[in-house]
């Protein structure tokens, strides 16, 4: 570098360390993390500025979107700011709406801020009483949690599931990766390998030292990585090569062995958590409730528990070098063993063997993926001997290609086809598709998530029914053949059985079109007059060829004074009557319920019409 350049660099440097905190941080709040990160890069003096900066990195954590007032309470869980905002640039991308296509009647997943943590909750299809959103609570059910540990690092992750005694258990994992841009949101069972000794030429240096960024071109906004090890003191030179994956991926397995390992591998790694903590809050609820002390104890217990048991992982080498370590454990048909209750004193402390149930279910895989069953089974299936025996060769290499297994999310980006603004899902993915939501904007006013019922004025019940069914419909714009259209994409229907297939058009709206139809405001009761501020033409769903080929018949979208919308169909003067909804604020006042047993509570394949919470709902005893 010219000494000029460099002069002028080391006078930009002073000057920029000559100023307060305070101003540090405002300046720091209009930079993007990868920009601090590069600044931090530039000379020592701005390092360690930077890197200290308390309130520079507090600043970046308020661009990333949580909640503004848990901030300072969070941050007494972690080692820094700093440490703080790796964890809420890693998860950020998972937040939002996940959605899969069974059952019909709806499945939709909702990412939110929880306590150091995201979770995601199930929306249970439902019906809505008289006074509709605004004071029936919304039932929901945990699925899973991704919890930060004192680095900032998204590790601990835990699978919510009802054990076999319908009580609630957590099924521990770690989380493999989360792409910054990823859509679809993968259960797995992950292949463990420990972590190699260090070479000769492992670089020794203070823990200050240990920070870096990289830059992702798919996402140059906030695509950035903080390399922060508080519990070590070590960075690997280039010539330490990570450990390479196994040469079948999980995905690569046939359905049935991927079914088999997720049902086998959950069940090894439940754990029956106290009534205390299991009917603790996930995320803040809406006042009067306080629930921040609750929150702290619950993130601070699952955290170490995820650490005591490492994370549930199932060592082979362990398990093939001490045989027999179980006794406690019986065994049903020879095949099944039975699951490990962890009992939890005042102090959280087990009083059992983890690890010893962990080594002896990966015996039992191993075993079992070496019985001449699995051919015979698949030979009984009308393949041949030789595809059998390849695909039993496929599960062996891929449980012999780690030293252990365990549970693992991972979220990636793939390209995927959709119709209008539904993806096309694979049948046999244990996945959940994130759903992409248009912004409001001016252009684009009722983009977004909106509820609703049938009937007007809304919330008005029936003669013969007091309930009426809920329905999420997300709008979005799009443009066909140049015709402007609104199109309502039903994602959840409160129906006991389903009437319409999840991921259809209830209607659609030609917004250059201005319909001469008049709104029915004629009720049995006093009549609600409300201003409209404009009409579109459009079709609504129909009975077409059969229920996965719905049909269409004329209507009218009604814009109201009040907000609403209000879709008219012209024949049978049906009214679907919507409101724009925070999910967030809805669960936050919401009630939870009861969920379905792991696998299924993750991704639910099985193609079914019906309610299949109704079931759970009814024969449950538990209250939240």
């Amino acid at each position: 570098m010219p000494d000029g350049v460099a002069a002028q660099v080391d006078c930009g440097s002073r000057l920029f360390l000559a100023l307060p905190d305070d101003v540090l941080a405002l300046v720091s709040a209009y930079l993007r993390p990868l920009d601090l990160c590069a600044l931090a890069l530039c000379c020592r003096g701005l390092r360690a500025a930077v890197a200290s900066s308390e309130k520079a990195w507090l600043a970046q954590c308020r661009r990333l979107g949580p909640p503004a007032h848990a901030l300072p309470l969070w941050r007494e869980g972690v080692r820094s700011y700093r440490a703080l905002c790796r964890f809420l640039a890693a998860v950020a991308p998972l937040l939002g709406v996940w959605v899969h296509q069974n059952p019909e009647l709806g499945n939709v997943v909702c990412v939110l801020w929880g306590f150091l943590s995201v979770v995601g909750v199930r929306i249970i299809p439902q019906e809505l009483g008289p006074l509709g959103l605004d004071a029936g609570p919304l039932l929901w059910a945990p699925v899973f949690e991704i919890l930060a540990d004192a680095d900032g690092a998204p590790s601990c992750f835990f699978l919510h599931g009802r054990g076999d005694h319908d009580e609630d258990c957590l099924y521990p994992g770690f989380v493999q990766s989360i792409d910054p841009s990823c859509n679809i949101l993968l259960l797995e069972v992950d292949v463990h390998h420990k972590d190699p000794a260090p070479p000769p030429d492992t670089l020794h240096l203070p823990r200050s030292q240990i920070f870096s960024a990289v830059s992702d071109p798919k996402d140059p906004t906030l695509v950035w990585k903080l390399r922060l090890s508080d519990s070590s003191n070590t960075i690997s030179s280039p010539s330490a090569a990570p450990p390479s994956p196994p040469s079948i991926p999980f995905s690569g397995l046939p359905f049935s062995d991927r079914r088999r390992l997720l049902d086998q591998v959950a069940g090894r790694v439940r754990l029956e958590i106290p009534l205390d903590l299991a009917t603790a809050p996930l995320f803040d609820r809406s006042p009067p409730c306080d629930d921040a002390k609750l929150l702290a104890r619950r993130w601070s217990e699952l955290v170490s528990l995820h650490k005591q048991i490492s994370g549930g992982r199932i060592d082979r080498k362990a398990a093939e070098l001490a045989p027999g370590l179980i006794e406690h454990a019986a065994t049903t048909n020879g095949d099944v063993i039975s699951h490990h209750q962890i009992t939890v004193s005042g102090k959280r402390k087990a009083l059992v063997s983890v690890a010893a149930y962990l080594r002896d279910g990966f015996k039992q895989f191993m075993s079992r993926s070496n019985s001449s069953k699995v051919a015979g089974l698949i030979s009984r299936n009308g393949n041949s001997w030789g595809s059998a025996q390849k695909k039993h060769a496929q599960l062996h290499q891929f449980l012999m290609s780690g030293d252990g297994v365990g549970l693992s999310l991972r979220a990636v980006h793939m390209r995927l086809t959709a119709y209008r603004a539904w993806p096309d899902m694979h049948d046999n993915w244990f996945a959940l598709y994130k759903l992409p939501m248009q912004v409001p904007s001016a252009c684009h006013e009722h983009a977004g998530l909106w509820a609703g019922t049938f009937g007007w004025p809304p919330g008005q019940p029936s003669e013969d029914k007091p309930g009426k069914a809920l329905f999420f419909l997300l709008l979005s714009y799009e443009e066909v053949e140049g015709r402007p259209l609104l199109i309502a994409t039903k994602i959840l229907e409160g129906t006991h059985y389903v009437l319409h297939p999840n991921g259809s058009a209830m209607f659609i709206a030609k917004l250059d079109e201005t319909s001469s139809d008049a709104f029915p405001w004629e009720t049995d009761s006093e009549p609600l007059q409300v201003e409209v501020e404009q009409s579109y033409s459009g079709e609504g769903i129909a009975s077409g060829y059969g229920f996965r080929y719905p049909g269409s018949k004329p209507g009218s979208l009604f814009v109201l004074q009040n907000g609403l919308l209000a879709f008219v169909w012209k024949e049978s003067r049906s009214v679907l009557t919507l409101q724009r909804i925070d999910l967030q604020e809805l669960l936050k006042r919401g009630e939870r319920v009861p969920m379905l047993p792991p696998v299924a509570n993750f991704s639910y394949l099985t193609k079914s019409y019906s309610n299949v919470f109704a079931g759970i709902l009814s024969n449950s005893n538990c209250s939240y």
